[in-house]
């Protein structure tokens, strides 16, 4: 074993002035040529995000090569020291990165260099990430190989070595090979709290845009699929042929995607279904193709299927299946009816049922805004809910006589409606009828009268 020795002054001058900078695009043949002539592993051509680094000397000549790219796709030592969830690990793994080569150059051989080298690379290693890509990186790994090297370097800069890895290694795309070499895994925390940010429940938001690039999966086995696709079965198809896609897998693909929150447009769709395994589409009734294969539709598909679908019985199977899994609504519950206008209704505005607080869904028309309004509309929808002996809330807007009455004598409801200043007969008539309720507080800043009676005094509850 050789001995530890100081580095000479000539030596320590050199330290001193050592410098790292990201590799120029004209740079990186060189770069590569010498990976390839002195690295035992070779070079390599990482995909995806990677930045190269090379540290310099006094006089800038290259003294060590450094290349980061994506990490791993799956350790189960780093995962369970960073104790995150499978799914938070499939989608915030870009803040991971992983330390594939590391060479100095066989001149100069000073003690200390090789630690030193990484430690200026590591400083500056976030920033450039979210230079470049848009977002830091909060962990950094890497792979030793123990036939070759004992990792002095990464333990001297802090690492810490979590075990041996299983010996497997991906030679394509999800695809992975047995090579009986397992590697040390060594990890780093690149800022304070690092794994506490990976493992919490919300990212902050310089950290989200890495969730947001990642399209969303769903989580949901056969039997969970196969029971929601049930109520949908009962929806009427609207085509007289159709191929590997029954209407109802459509369906269940569409309420799936809002349950799991992923973006919903035609183009979104298909991405989503995409990300879904061949049980999962087995699962939804998708129909195999010649090739044995249960494909996934395509944005065309959904464009015709959100023109021609039935949305009345579409409302009813999706009433089905929330009676399924919570049970009815309770009676006791406020029922508010509010419109929102969606973000690409095409100027259309959807007006919708919910009971409060349990957030029951009750039902929702369609408000076309260039042939009426929410008034009529509302009326309409009073018909296919269930309003006895209900407490019903409209906004200003439905504070019509013909309103109230319809919801008291017709469907044996009760109402509230919101009065504005700018329904001045009403409001006058209901401010010269119906005396303010008195304040259980003063106003800020205002004092009681020392000479009125204590007893007439509010005391707080």
């Amino acid at each position: 074993m050789s001995k530890y020795r100081l580095p000479a002054p000539d030596e320590q001058t050199l330290l001193d002035q050592l410098e790292a900078r990201l590799v120029e695009p004209v740079e990186l043949p060189r770069f590569h040529s010498l990976l390839r002539r002195l690295h035992y592993l070779g070079s390599l051509k990482p995909v995806g995000e990677r930045l190269y680094y090379v540290v310099t000397d006094g006089r800038g000549e290259w003294v060590g090569l450094l290349v980061f790219n994506g990490a791993a796709k799956h350790l189960k030592l780093r995962e369970k020291w960073i104790g995150w969830t499978g799914e938070q690990a499939r989608r915030r793994l870009s803040l991971v990165v992983n330390n594939s080569r590391f060479l100095l150059l066989p001149h100069p051989n000073v003690p200390n260099l090789g630690s030193k080298a990484l430690r200026l690379v590591l400083e500056r290693l976030s920033e450039d990430w979210q230079a470049r890509y848009g977002h830091p990186v909060l962990v950094v790994e890497t792979f030793v190989d123990p036939d070759q090297f004992c990792g002095t370097v990464y333990t001297a800069n802090g690492w810490e070595e979590l075990g041996q890895t299983d010996g497997w290694g991906r030679q394509r795309r999800d695809y992975y090979v047995k090579h009986d070499k397992p590697k040390r895994l060594f990890v780093r925390e690149l800022c304070r709290h690092a794994r506490r940010s990976l493992q919490a429940e919300h990212l902050k938001a310089d950290l989200a845009i890495v969730e947001a690039k990642v399209p969303t999966r769903c989580p949901m086995r056969f039997k969970e699929i196969e029971s929601i696709t049930q109520p949908f079965k009962h929806v009427r198809e609207y085509r007289a042929r159709y191929g590997s896609y029954p209407l109802w897998s459509l369906l269940t693909l569409v309420l799936l995607a809002v349950l799991c929150e992923a973006p919903r447009g035609q183009k979104d769709l298909e991405k989503f279904a995409r990300g879904f395994s061949q049980g999962q589409r087995r699962a939804l009734g998708i129909r195999r193709n010649r090739q044995g294969k249960y494909p996934a539709p395509h944005q065309s598909t959904f464009c015709r299927f959100f023109q021609h679908v039935d949305g009345r019985k579409v409302e009813e199977a999706i009433l089905a299946i929330q009676e399924q899994v919570r049970g009815k609504p309770p009676k006791e519950d406020l029922v508010v009816l509010d419109g929102k206008e969606p973000k690409h209704g095409g100027g259309q505005a959807v007006l919708s049922a919910v009971t409060v607080p349990s957030q029951f869904y009750l039902g929702s028309a369609i408000v076309e805004k260039d042939k009426t309004n929410e008034i009529p509309v509302a009326r309409q929808l009073f018909e296919r809910l269930d309003l006895e002996g209900r407490l019903v809330s409209l906004d200003a807007m439905h504070t019509q006589d013909e309103t109230g009455r319809d919801l008291v004598i017709e469907h044996g409801a009760d109402y509230l409606l919101t009065v504005k200043d700018n329904q001045a007969t009403v409001h006058r008539n209901i401010e010269q009828l119906i005396p303010a309720p008195k304040a259980d507080f003063p106003p800020s800043g205002a004092h009681p009268d020392p000479s009125s009676n204590p007893g007439d005094q509010q005391r707080p509850a």
